[in-house]
């Protein structure tokens, strides 16, 4: 049986880093610059620290009061947020 990993707290930290407990109880301290480096419902997390501290957990998940969440999947494993990939696919096709 798979365990899924889900965010247990998160507490924010330096810049754009927060500090997260996940649900198998490993703690880590996570830039999350890349993850909220574009699109327009991180535009007000990535501008305003303020905002930005106003980080918190809804239902496994990193969040914030605008709606904006990153998958709880993508933080554990590392890997790279599927909206992100869609962007590079693009990006690739349109360079051929």
């Amino acid at each position: 049986m798979t365990m899924f990993a889900r965010v247990q707290s998160v507490e924010p930290s330096d810049g754009q880093r927060v500090r997260v407990v996940f649900t198998t109880g490993e703690e880590r301290e996570i830039d999350l610059s890349p993850y909220i480096a574009t699109g327009p419902i991180f535009a007000l997390v990535r501008t305003d620290p303020a905002f930005f501290r106003t980080v918190f957990v809804d239902g496994g998940t990193v969040a914030w009061p605008n709606g904006a969440d990153i998958d709880p999947d993508v933080l554990y494993h590392g890997r790279t947020p599927p909206w992100a990939e869609a962007t590079l696919y693009t990006e690739e096709s349109r360079s051929r």
